[in-house]
C-alpha cells in the first residue's frame, strides 16, 4: 500500500522538478551576458576588363594574356564590437603582375607587399642583387615577384561598418 501511494506522487514530483529546472534555466538565460566581439565577413570579387566592360570572374570566362583582372575585397563587421588592428590580405595569382597605381582602399590603409608567400611584408620588398664588382646590394624587388598584398587599418572597423580594398593584376 505504501508503494502505491509513493508511486502516485512520483509524477507530481517529476513535473514539479521539471518546472523548477526550467525556471532556473530561463533565469540563467535572462541574466547571461553576451560579451561584445567583432564578426568580420570578407568577400572577394574578381572581374576582367574586356571591350570597355567588366566581366565577373564568377562566370565561365577565359582570361587572356595581357588582360587586366580587378580584385575587390569587401570586409563587413557584423559583430557587436569594433575589429581593432584590422588587416586583410589579397593574393596576387601566379602568372600575374600587379598593375602600378591600381591599389586603393577605404580610409587610411597602410599597404604592404610580400614576395615570399606571406611570410613577411614590406612597403617596398627588396632582393639582393649581385653587382659588377661581385658585391651584393639590396634593390627593390620587381613587381613580378609580388605574391600577396596586405591592407592594414589603424582605425577600428566598427560594428555595422565596411571597408573596401582593391587592386589590379595583369596576366603575363
Amino acid at each position: 500500500m505504501k508503494l502505491k501511494q509513493s508511486l502516485r506522487w512520483a509524477p507530481v514530483a517529476l513535473v514539479s522538478l521539471l518546472v523548477l529546472s526550467g525556471a532556473v534555466a530561463l533565469a540563467e538565460k535572462k541574466f547571461m551576458v553576451i560579451s561584445p566581439r567583432p564578426d568580420v565577413k570578407v568577400m572577394l570579387a574578381g572581374s576582367v576588363q574586356r571591350d570597355q566592360a567588366l566581366i565577373s570572374l564568377d562566370e565561365k570566362v577565359t582570361v587572356n594574356r595581357g588582360e587586366i583582372m580587378n580584385w575587390t575585397i569587401t570586409s563587413s563587421n557584423e559583430g557587436n564590437a569594433p575589429a581593432r588592428e584590422y588587416k586583410t590580405v589579397g593574393v596576387i595569382p601566379a602568372g600575374t603582375q600587379i598593375v602600378a597605381g591600381s591599389v586603393s582602399a577605404d580610409g587610411s590603409a597602410k599597404v604592404t607587399y610580400s614576395i615570399d608567400n606571406g611570410k613577411s611584408f614590406s612597403a617596398q620588398p627588396t632582393i639582393e642583387e649581385k653587382q659588377a664588382d661581385g658585391s651584393m646590394k639590396k634593390v627593390p624587388a620587381p613587381t613580378s615577384m609580388y605574391t600577396q598584398i596586405r591592407y592594414e587599418w589603424a582605425d577600428p572597423l566598427n560594428e555595422g561598418a565596411r571597408l573596401v580594398a582593391s587592386y589590379k593584376v595583369r596576366l603575363n
